[in-house]
């Protein structure tokens, strides 16, 4: 079992910036493929970011890329997310999820399938 906890959420204007965490407990961290979910109000869960178990790849939705860098800390058991220039359609709940190398590689590390551990989230509310 992995137990994740986010924080960092919260209320900030338009093109300001964020940084959530993820503090991640259980078995080992660094063997899991994690990543970053967004869900916002009516809309369906949506992939935001994910990075490989040694943080050497990581991956963007289109529509983050150039703003939310994506990283973590292997030895302080924690993910993170940047986030940079938001827009008010990106209030949403925001969620970091865990996934073995199997199965983001069976389900692919950019789907909810690929993940087998979430988080509770975290709101992030980003006003005009």
């Amino acid at each position: 079992q992995v137990q994740l906890v986010e924080s960092g959420g919260g209320l900030v204007q338009a093109g300001g910036s964020l940084r959530l965490s993820c503090a991640a407990s259980g078995r080992t961290f660094s063997s899991y493929v994690m990543g970053w979910f967004r869900r916002a109000p009516g809309k369906e869960r949506e992939f935001v970011a994910a990075i490989s178990w040694i943080g050497g790849s990581t991956y963007y939705a289109d529509s983050v890329k150039g703003r939310f860098t994506i990283s973590r800390d292997n030895a302080k058991n924690t993910l993170y997310l940047q986030m940079n220039s938001l827009k008010p359609e990106e209030t949403a709940v925001y969620y970091c999820a865990a996934g073995t190398v199997q199965n983001t590689y069976s389900n692919g590390a950019a789907g909810p399938r690929g993940y087998d551990y979430w988080g509770q989230g975290t709101q992030v509310t980003v006003s005009s």
